[in-house]
C-alpha cells in the first residue's frame, strides 16, 4: 500500500472519530448518562432511574456487601405475603418493606430480635397493646413479662399526638407491630440501602435512641474507658469483620455492639440484646432477671476477652451494690406516694400534681442513670447525674410531703 492510500485510510479514520465524538456529545443527557453494564448488573434496572431521581440511594446500595453478594433491588423489594402491593414502572414491588423482607434471608436474626425488648416490648412501652395481635402478645410475654399487654403510656398520652409521633415513636418503631404479621423494621440499626454491620457498631447508632436522661448510654459510654479508647483508635479498627469471624484484633476495644451482640472470637453471634443482661435496669426497681446467672455468665465471657478474672467479678460487685443502693432510695419514695395517696392528699390521677413529677424524675432519670453508670463504668453518672440527683429529688418530696400534711392538719382545725 501506497503511502498515499495509508494517509487517506489514516485520515478518513481519524475523520470519522472525530465526527462520532461530536455527534455524541450532542446527544441528550438521559442517552449519554445511562449505567454501565456491570452497574445494571448489580443493582438491577432499578439503577436506570434512581440514579436520576435518588442517586443517593443507589451510591450507598453500590458500597453495601449485598452489592458484592449480588443481591438486586427486587430481591428486597420484592411483595410479600400479606404486605401491600405496589405497581411501579412495571414493576410489583411491595409498598412498606418490613422486617419480613429481610428475614427472608436472615430468619436467624429476626427470630433472635423478635425476643428482645427491642421488638414488641419498645413499641408497647409508648402505645400499650393494642396494635398486636393476640398471637404476638403472648410470643412477647413469654419473655418479658407484662412489657407487652399493657395500656398506653399515660405520660405519652398527656404530651400529644405531636410528641409521641415525631418523639417517641421514632425510637420506640423499631418494634412496631406490621401488617403482615412481623414485628419491626431492620433498618433501624443498619439504614436501608447500606444494610451495614459496620455502621450497626457504631456507638453513635446505638446512641440514636440510647441517650438522654432516661437512658443514658452513650453519654456514659464517653466518659467510659472504653469509649475514650475507641474514639482514639477507632480508624485503626475493622468494623466490618464478618459476624461470625470477628476477632480482638479487628476489634481491640468494645463498642455497645460487641459486649451485647458480638460473636467475638467465637461467642455467639445474637441479635437479642437482653441475652446477656442480669438485671431489669431499666425498671423502677430493679430485679434479677429470670436469665439472671445465664446473662451475667454470657457478658463476663465478653469481658474476659480484655480483663483478668478477679476484676471482672469486682466490677460486677460493685455495679449490683449500686443497684441495690438504688433500689432502696426508690422504694422509699414509692412508700411516701403510696402514703399520701392513701391519706387523700394526692389524686390517683397519674400526672396531675407536681410530687408525681419529682417521683418519676426520681426512678426514671436519675435511679436509671446511676445502675446504668454502674454497669458501664461512668463514674460521674453513678454519682453527680445518679445519686446526688437522687438525694435531692427524696428531699424535695419529703418538703412537699410535710407541706401537704401541715395543709391538711390545718384545714380540720
Amino acid at each position: 500500500m501506497s503511502f498515499r492510500s495509508v494517509f487517506i485510510s489514516v485520515f478518513l479514520g481519524t475523520s470519522l472519530i472525530v465526527a462520532a465524538i461530536i455527534l455524541n456529545a450532542k446527544r441528550p443527557l438521559r442517552d449519554t448518562a445511562q449505567p454501565s453494564l456491570e452497574f445494571v448488573r448489580s443493582t438491577g434496572k432499578c439503577a436506570e432511574c434512581h440514579r436520576k431521581e435518588t442517586s443517593a440511594v443507589v451510591h450507598q446500595f453500590e458500597r453495601s456487601r449485598h452489592a458484592a453478594e449480588g443481591v438486586t433491588c427486587l430481591d428486597c423489594h420484592q411483595a410479600l405475603d400479606k404486605q401491600e402491593p405496589l405497581e411501579h414502572r412495571g414493576f410489583t414491588i411491595s409498598k412498606h418493606l418490613t422486617a419480613k423482607n429481610c428475614s427472608q434471608c436472615h430468619a436467624t436474626e429476626y427470630n433472635q430480635f423478635i425476643k428482645s425488648r427491642h421488638a414488641a416490648p419498645a413499641w408497647a412501652a409508648v402505645l400499650g397493646h393494642q396494635d398486636f395481635t393476640p398471637e404476638q402478645i403472648a410470643f412477647a410475654e413469654t419473655y418479658h413479662k407484662g412489657a407487652v399487654d399493657r395500656d398506653a403510656n399515660q405520660l405519652a398520652i398527656k404530651e400529644g399526638p405531636g410528641a409521641i409521633n415525631k418523639g417517641c415513636l421514632g425510637c420506640h418503631s423499631i418494634g412496631k407491630p406490621n401488617e403482615d404479621g412481623s414485628i419491626g423494621t431492620c433498618t433501624a440499626c443498619h439504614a436501608r440501602h447500606w444494610a451495614s454491620v459496620a455502621l450497626a457498631r457504631e456507638p453513635e447508632t446505638c446512641g440514636q435512641c440510647h441517650m438522654g436522661p432516661d437512658h443514658s448510654q452513650i453519654e456514659i459510654y464517653y466518659e467510659s474507658k472504653h469509649g475514650v479508647i475507641y474514639n482514639s483508635y477507632k480508624k485503626q479498627m475493622n468494623l466490618k469483620a464478618h459476624p461470625k469471624k470477628l476477632t480482638t484484633q479487628d476489634m481491640p476495644v468494645p463498642t455497645c455492639a460487641t459486649c451485647h451482640m458480638s460473636g467475638l472470637e467465637g461467642l455467639k453471634v445474637t441479635h437479642d440484646t437482653t441475652e446477656r443482661l442480669s438485671y431489669w435496669l431499666f425498671a423502677a426497681v430493679s430485679d434479677k432477671r429470670p436469665t439472671y446467672q445465664q446473662g451475667q455468665d454470657a457478658m463476663k465471657e465478653v469481658c474476659l476477652k480484655c480483663h483478668t478474672a478477679p476484676h471482672v467479678e469486682e466490677f460486677y460487685r460493685e455495679a449490683e451494690v449500686v443497684v441495690e443502693a438504688t433500689n432502696e432510695k426508690v422504694n422509699e419514695a414509692n412508700a411516701l406516694m403510696a402514703a399520701l395517696r392513701e391519706e387523700g392528699l394526692i389524686t390517683p390521677v397519674p400526672f396531675d400534681e407536681p410530687i408525681e413529677f419529682l417521683a418519676f424524675d426520681l426512678w426514671h432519670y436519675y435511679g436509671r442513670t446511676a445502675k446504668h453508670g454502674a454497669f458501664m463504668g461512668g463514674a460521674d453518672f453513678v454519682q453527680w447525674h445518679g445519686n446526688y440527683e437522687l438525694l435531692v429529688k427524696i428531699t424535695e418530696m419529703k418538703q412537699i410531703a410535710k407541706e401537704l400534711r401541715t395543709e391538711h392538719a390545718r384545714s380540720k382545725e
